[in-house]
């Protein structure tokens, strides 16, 4: 076998090895069958809350065995052929295989990295709101082209996208939206984009000069509905408001907005989608989840750090930087990974930014687990 085709084929393994030992390979059948067993209880749908938990998670072991095992099976038959065809002199079964190996490798990169979202929400669905910072009409259409962003980035994996409330910008853009994200770890990999995200352009609106913009983004998991947060209505105000949005099929503009306020923490919650009742329901969800959130924070240090450094939208709190002039370029300040092609970013191609972040959060925490047992 060539060295290059070995070197894809040690990269798979790696990557089965880490998965193997995420979903913990050596006793995932004998909990198989102990879920089976369990399913198999006749009085299993007496709590049908606990009963939807317990499918959840039998499918998602079913789905992990069957991962790992159809990975290593394809990496075993193109081993074999590349062997045959080398057996034989047939380079196109060797180039053949060689060339199924390199697709499966970055397959089973991904799965890799899809296997550290394992924190306690990293699998939830996800709230996302966007808020123009400093830079006046420039920041509210740089607010607009992320809100373009990321949902094209939610959009191609397959994720369904809610709308949940839109304030227009006064000239263009949008001074805030927020959205429902839903799919199978919406909020893992979305977290990493919490932070102030910084534009360098050129003014598109007549000026002709070189402009700098903010905008921050604040991502927070739903709540599960068997995750119980209180709530006391005395430490809550409510007020319902005519909605400035977009209008059309996205935002209506009826009196029937509703801004709930937490006054214990200042968190304000919007919803301009549909009736006021279910617009008040829409906002309560999200003012769980926004607590939520800061219960998971408390948890965890480094998310903490990350949300307390992110600070205003302006200077200095920034975690990526978009440059579209003098030159081309996307950095992220965390992870230092950076990236020319401006327009694929704007896109939404955000995947290699948000796996750079997750490898390192993962690598610190592997430091710190290696600190402690010291």
């Amino acid at each position: 076998m060539r060295a290059e085709a070995q070197n894809t084929v040690d990269a798979i393994r790696k990557s089965l090895a880490l998965l193997g030992r995420r979903m913990d390979l050596e006793t995932a059948d004998f909990r198989l069958e102990e879920f089976n067993a369990r399913v198999e209880d006749p009085g299993l749908w007496d709590d049908p809350e606990a009963a939807q938990k317990l499918m959840r998670e039998r499918q998602m072991l079913v789905d992990s065995i069957a991962l790992y095992k159809g990975i290593a099976q394809e990496l075993e038959d193109n081993v074999e052929l590349i062997e045959l065809g080398e057996m034989e002199e047939d380079a196109d079964v060797v180039a053949e295989a060689e060339a199924a190996l390199k697709a499966l490798e970055v397959r089973a990169a991904e799965k890799e990295l899809e296997a550290l979202l394992d924190g306690e929400a990293d699998a939830n669905d996800t709230f996302l709101e966007i808020n123009a910072g400093a830079g006046g009409t420039e920041a509210c259409d740089w607010a607009a082209m992320l809100q373009r962003m990321f949902v094209r980035w939610a959009e191609k994996r397959g994720y369904k996208v809610e709308l949940q409330s839109e304030e227009a910008g006064s000239e263009a853009g949008i001074k805030s939206v927020a959205y429902k994200i839903s799919g199978h770890n919406a909020y893992g990999w979305l977290k990493s984009e919490s932070g102030v995200h910084r534009l360098v352009r050129i003014s598109p609106f007549g000026k002709g000069t070189r402009e700098t913009s903010f905008a921050s983004v604040w991502v927070y998991p739903v709540v599960d509905d068997n995750i119980e947060i209180e709530v006391n209505p005395a430490d809550i105000r409510l007020d319902t408001y005519r909605s400035s949005g977009a209008g059309g099929q996205h935002v209506n503009t009826t009196d029937s907005a509703v801004r709930i306020t937490h006054l214990p923490t200042g968190i304000v919650v919007t919803s301009s989608e549909k009736s006021q009742h279910q617009n008040r329901d829409i906002a309560m969800k999200a003012l769980k989840s926004r607590l939520y959130q800061m219960e998971l924070d408390k948890r965890n240090e480094a998310i903490n750090e990350a949300h307390a450094s992110k600070g205003s939208a302006g200077w200095g709190n920034q975690i990526r930087s978009y440059v579209l002039q003098p030159y081309q370029m996307v950095k992220d300040l965390r992870t230092n990974y950076e990236t020319s092609d401006t327009s694929g970013v704007l896109d939404g191609d955000l995947d290699a930014f948000m796996a750079a972040t997750l490898a390192q959060d993962v690598a610190g925490k592997s430091r710190s687990e290696a600190q402690a047992e010291d």
